[in-house]
């Protein structure tokens, strides 16, 4: 009897409406790209890119060894000064640190503990206002609009005194939404005249908007503006923990006062080595497009609506909720996206290798067409 791997790899499926046949790897990308094997339970619940890291990165990291026993700091002022030059900023305006997340969690404190306030979007990447929070933070929630987008508008009014930050992930985590690139750059010109605007753009690099702008942009102008980058998500490195914040001067000189994890020589290193990889870059993007153009076609099958997404996941109307959804999918080798309140009938599922994303719709057309 066929298995339901071997239809997913033979088959078109349902007529040829959901499954084209996968542009199999050749040996040769195998070895430089790295996709990741194929684990029993599939886990398409964090934003992992499945591939990586590159092997011009794996051996960088293997010839760095030998100064893991140094501190990081020299090595972190290196990649500073070449993301400075990446980026046409000062050097004094580039922090590493530990992964983005810790650049968004020290944020939150230097600028928002003991009283002060932030506003941002709700759902979003909570790890600022969590954080900011157990410091003596309060968080002023905004709901987002019924694109799931943001009410960049709503956000400007609640604005007050005590505001300290406004935080913005976009593209955002978990809706997949992009803020319409004029409104983006009036909001941050306008807003950082009245407080810190911080832009998390963990997901920038998978954008397919022509020329859409990037906040460094503002940096430049000294504006009050912080952005987030990681090497997490389209370079395939998201368990080396390595990140970084691009500030004016005098705000990341702030910031850098409170920063207690930094990288790893490691990491730093690997971050160096995965700027010069253009190939691998190139190849994440492209494996993602195809991983959500395949997903789609399943949405669309099903007639279940979702977000066009500007990132490595997909937003979508599940018609059922997560809390049921996700053990059911669990049960067919897929582990997917947490619940994000107050969508319990939405689901999160992030971009995997094409082999991964065929065993995830084999499980969606089981539960939704049996």
């Amino acid at each position: 009897m066929q298995t339901r791997r071997d239809w997913l790899r033979s088959s078109l499926g349902i007529g040829g409406l959901i499954l084209a046949p996968p542009n199999i790897l050749s040996a040769q990308e195998k070895t430089d790209f790295i996709p990741r094997s194929l684990d029993s339970i599939i886990r398409l619940s964090s934003n992992e890119n499945p591939y990586g890291p590159s092997k011009m990165v794996q051996k960088r990291i293997k010839n760095s060894f030998v100064h893991a026993c140094r501190y990081p700091y020299a090595y972190s002022d290196d990649l500073e000064l070449i993301l400075a030059k990446k980026h046409d900023v000062d050097p004094e305006s580039i922090i590493v640190t530990g992964g983005s997340t810790e650049g968004l969690k020290i944020t939150g404190l230097t600028f928002a503990s003991n009283g002060g306030e932030i506003i941002s979007g709700k759902p979003t990447f909570l790890a600022m206002m969590k954080f900011a929070e157990q410091w003596g933070a309060s968080i002023n929630w905004v709901p987002v609009g019924a694109d799931k987008g943001y009410d960049l508008d709503e956000i400007e009014k609640r604005i007050s005194s005590k505001t300290k930050l406004v935080f913005l992930c976009n593209p955002n985590n978990p809706t997949g939404t992009l803020v319409p690139s004029k409104k983006l750059v009036d909001f941050c010109n306008i807003v950082s005249k009245k407080t810190i605007v911080f832009s998390d753009e963990a997901y920038y690099d998978f954008i397919e908007t022509p020329n859409y702008p990037s906040m460094v942009e503002a940096v430049k102008r000294g504006d009050n503006v912080i952005v987030s980058k990681t090497f997490s998500k389209v370079y395939g490195m998201a368990g080396m923990r390595v990140g970084y914040l691009i500030a004016k001067p005098k705000i990341a000189d702030k910031i850098r006062k409170n920063i207690v994890a930094m990288s790893n020589v490691l990491a730093v290193e690997a971050a160096k080595e995965a700027l010069q990889d253009k190939a691998f870059y190139e190849f994440s993007l492209t494996k993602n497009k195809e991983a959500k153009a395949r997903i789609y076609k399943l949405l669309d099958h099903l007639k279940l609506d979702y977000v066009n997404s500007h990132t490595n996941f997909i937003f979508f109307h599940s018609q059922k909720d997560i809390r049921e959804l996700g053990p059911k999918m669990l049960e067919k080798g897929v582990r997917i996206g947490r619940p994000f309140p107050p969508f319990y009938d939405w689901c999160r599922i992030s971009t995997g290798t094409i082999e991964e994303v065929d065993i995830f719709i084999s499980g969606m057309l089981e539960i939704y067409e049996s």
